[in-house]
């Protein structure tokens, strides 16, 4: 009997060093999982403080400049053309911002908008610049 016993008990060992096994490399995976989002989320992080301060500063260069503008030219000077004018800026602005911003290595399809794009261009992005 005893070495019935001794066989079974390394047997019960050896299928929790199976179960320990699988669970070790369940665990192994999921950090690795997490390394890999965390990298990719730093790297969409640092793009996004990058064009955050690229706006930021054109923005505050835009308000400057709006300012003197006005000091220089009362608001009641402008014709109906330069304010027909301005409605079409906005419209090619806004055009060129998502351009900029799909060179910049971000998503802007309705699919995947605003995700970083890892691998090359995306046809979705393509056909809405397009359009």
């Amino acid at each position: 009997m005893e070495k019935r016993d001794i066989f079974d008990q390394m047997d019960d060992l050896d299928n929790r060093v199976g179960q320990i096994h699988a669970e070790l490399s369940a665990l192994k995976q999921k950090v690795k999982e997490l390394l890999e989002e965390n990298n990719r989320l730093s790297m969409e992080n640092h793009q996004l403080r990058q064009v955050f301060k690229r706006e930021t500063t054109a923005e505050r260069e835009a308000v400057i400049s709006a300012a003197r503008h006005t000091q220089k030219k009362p608001k009641s000077d402008t014709s109906r053309q330069e304010r027909m004018e301005d409605n079409g800026v906005a419209v090619g602005e806004g055009h060129d911002n998502l351009s900029r911003i799909y060179h910049e290595g971000f998503h802007i399809c309705n699919v995947y908008y605003g995700h970083l794009r890892t691998e090359g261009d995306c046809l979705f992005c393509l056909s809405f610049l397009n359009k």
